[in-house]
């Protein structure tokens, strides 16, 4: 019955997401043909601004396209990742060709040779002539697909950062090669690799055996996860696997937690403000573009200022929301708190009123406004 619920919600993002695609189609010098993208753009896309956006290319995009759109949609939606360019390659006429390898030496040849390069010669070009794609990219597959991705990993530097195997049919020498690549790895690479106790039993055995190796590897740069799924099989591991691996992959940009909380933001050497730019800074550093400060940080590191008795952190955050949310009823609260721990309440009561005209945000709407000015009402009159 769980399951049965997960396939009927995965289905209805599925179909959702479905009406939002653009369909476009690139002719290839390299394929001898045209190929068909499904291509989904953040929410508020707009290609006029400079910002960038994760790319995820999808292989196996004629099944596979939904589920990751639908994924990237929701949880961006919440902030816990951000928002991404999600690229799908349909390939249910050419799955076979496209990656196809050689019989002798198991990498790509022919047909698959020639799908190889298209990638980074014609389709990631086009990509970013015609959208705001940042220089952080994902690559995602299924069965046949997902050992294609691994290829990608042998280059010099690597063209995506980010690799996500569900299933993987891994050629013959694969687990060997990988092991041997990632543990020289130079750059911080996230690999996330799944099957089920019901997948297909000589895939589940390769997958295991690949596990086996690659969990011991010795490389910081290595960032591996693995998930064995109970009550799944060749094809619902999908579902379960996708959100999973977008977690892994976008830890650093996750919202500040409740344990994050306690356990560096609290902890932190310097002050919760500088915990916050450095969070945030270390987040344009890794993924290679800037994050939106979002209101549960701000809320978090307040929190934090106030518990900590840090007054100068409570101002710096107190500017940044101003400056960041001018128009909204944050700038005027937490205006108004870092002059209610000042002690100047009368300025803290002007700032509350001034946010009654502003625009609710989230969290913050006329009522908690109110209720701030009655309390330094009431402690005025003490």
């Amino acid at each position: 019955m769980k399951n049965f619920h997960v396939l009927l919600i995965a289905l209805f993002i599925g179909l959702n997401i479905q009406s939002q695609a653009i369909y476009k189609t690139i002719d290839s010098y390299k394929l001898e043909g045209t190929r068909e993208l499904k291509i989904q753009l953040p929410r508020n896309y707009n290609p006029e601004e400079k910002r960038t956006y994760p790319l995820i290319i999808v292989l196996d995009g004629d099944y596979l396209f939904e589920p990751v759109a639908g994924n990237i949609d929701y949880q961006s939606y919440w902030e816990d990742i951000p928002d991404c360019i999600v690229v799908g390659i349909n390939q249910a006429n050419t799955r076979v060709d496209d990656f196809y390898y050689d019989n002798e030496s198991y990498f790509p040849s022919h047909n698959g040779a020639s799908f190889y390069e298209f990638m980074a010669a014609e389709l990631l070009p086009f990509i970013e002539e015609n959208y705001n794609a940042s220089n952080f990219r994902i690559i995602i597959g299924h069965d046949l697909s997902a050992n294609f991705v691994n290829y990608y990993l042998f280059k010099d530097e690597p063209i995506f950062r980010a690799y996500v195997a569900l299933s993987p049919d891994f050629a013959p020498e694969m687990i060997n090669r990988l092991r041997q690549r990632v543990s020289i790895l130079q750059q911080e690479i996230f690999y996330y690799m799944a099957t089920a106790d019901a997948d297909i039993k000589a895939i589940r055995a390769s997958v295991l055996e690949g596990d086996s190796v690659l969990s011991v590897t010795e490389n910081e740069n290595f960032l591996y996860k693995f998930d064995d799924f109970e009550d799944a099989n060749h094809y619902s591991l999908v579902g379960r696997g996708i959100p999973k691996a977008l977690n892994q992959i976008f830890t650093p940009f996750k919202p500040i937690n409740a344990k994050e909380y306690s356990e560096k933001v609290l902890t932190f050497e310097g002050s919760p403000f500088e915990y916050l730019v450095k969070k945030y800074e270390d987040i344009e550093h890794f993924y290679g573009f800037e994050k939106t400060l979002i209101e549960n940080d701000i809320r978090a590191i307040a929190a934090a200022s106030n518990k900590k008795d840090d007054i100068e952190s409570l101002e710096k955050l107190s500017k940044l929301v101003s400056k960041n949310f001018p128009k909204s009823m944050l700038s005027a609260y937490y205006s108004g708190m870092y002059n209610e721990k000042e002690g100047n309440l009368k300025r803290a009561l002007q700032r509350y009123k001034s946010g009654l005209l502003l625009e609710p945000s989230q969290y913050i709407d006329k009522e908690m406004m109110l209720d701030k000015m009655y309390e330094i009402q009431d402690k005025m009159k003490e």
